[in-house]
C-alpha cells in the first residue's frame, strides 16, 4: 500500500474518531441536532485547519475536499440514530478521543514533514492537529479545554510523536511502526486516565490570588 493511502486512512479514522467524540459530547450537553453537527465538525477539522493555516498549506483540507464534510456529516448523524447505545457505553467518549488524538498526532506530524519542517516542529505539528479541535469543542461547551488540565493529553501526542521519529531516525520505519506509535499514544492517554497519572498543577493559594 502506498505511503499515501496510508496517510489517507489515518485522516478517515481520525476524523470519525473525533466526530464521534464531538457528537457525543454535544449529546450530553443536550444540544439539539444542529449543534451536535457543529461540534462534531469543529473537533474533527479545528487542528488541522490551524495546522495548515500555519504551514501554509492552503486551501486547508476540508475546503479541498467535499468527502470530509460528508464524512463528518454521517458520522454525526449516524451518533445521533444510535445515542442510545453510545450512551450505555461509559467509555466510548473516552476512547474514541484517544483513539482521535493518536491517529491525528502522526497524520499531523507526517504531513509537516513532508512540508520539509524540522523534527521538534514536526511534533508540535502533530500536537496541535491533535489537540485542537478538542480545545474548540470543550471551549463551545463551557469545558476547561482537556490540554490545559493536569491530565497527560497533549503529553501523551508529544512521547508518540518523538517515538514514531525516533524510529525513522534508526531506519526501522514502515507502516507497522505507524500504527504501533499511534497506539502508544493511545494507550498512554488510557493509562494516565485510568492510573490517575497526572502532571504537576500550579496555583496561587487563595491569599496570594487575592493580592493579585
Amino acid at each position: 500500500m502506498p505511503e499515501v493511502d496510508l496517510l489517507k486512512i489515518i485522516n478517515v479514522l481520525g476524523t470519525v474518531s473525533f466526530a464521534i467524540s464531538g457528537a457525543t459530547m454535544a449529546m450530553n450537553k443536550n444540544l439539539d441536532a444542529f449543534g451536535v453537527l457543529v461540534i462534531a465538525f469543529v473537533t474533527s477539522i479545528g487542528g488541522g485547519t490551524l495546522r495548515d493555516v500555519l504551514i501554509g498549506n492552503l486551501p486547508v483540507g476540508w475546503l479541498a475536499s467535499e468527502r470530509i464534510l460528508l464524512l463528518i456529516f454521517c458520522t454525526a448523524v449516524a451518533t445521533l440514530f444510535f445515542h442510545k447505545y453510545i450512551r450505555k457505553l461509559p467509555t466510548t467518549l473516552f476512547l474514541f478521543d484517544a483513539m482521535g488524538i493518536g491517529l491525528f498526532t502522526i497524520a499531523g506530524a507526517e504531513i509537516a514533514e513532508a512540508k520539509g519542517f524540522n523534527i521538534p516542529l514536526c511534533i508540535t505539528l502533530g500536537t496541535i492537529t491533535a489537540c485542537f479541535g478538542g480545545v474548540i469543542r470543550d471551549v463551545l461547551l463551557n469545558h476547561v479545554p482537556l490540554i490545559f488540565r493536569k491530565e497527560l493529553y497533549a503529553t501523551a501526542c508529544i512521547l508518540g510523536a518523538a517515538v514514531y521519529f525516533g524510529i525513522k531516525a534508526v531506519g526501522l520505519h514502515s507502516q507497522f511502526t505507524t500504527f504501533i506509535c499511534i497506539g502508544i499514544i493511545v494507550i498512554l492517554r488510557i493509562l494516565a486516565v485510568k492510573y490517575n497519572i497526572r502532571l504537576p498543577a500550579f496555583y496561587l493559594p487563595p491569599e496570594e490570588a487575592d493580592d493579585e
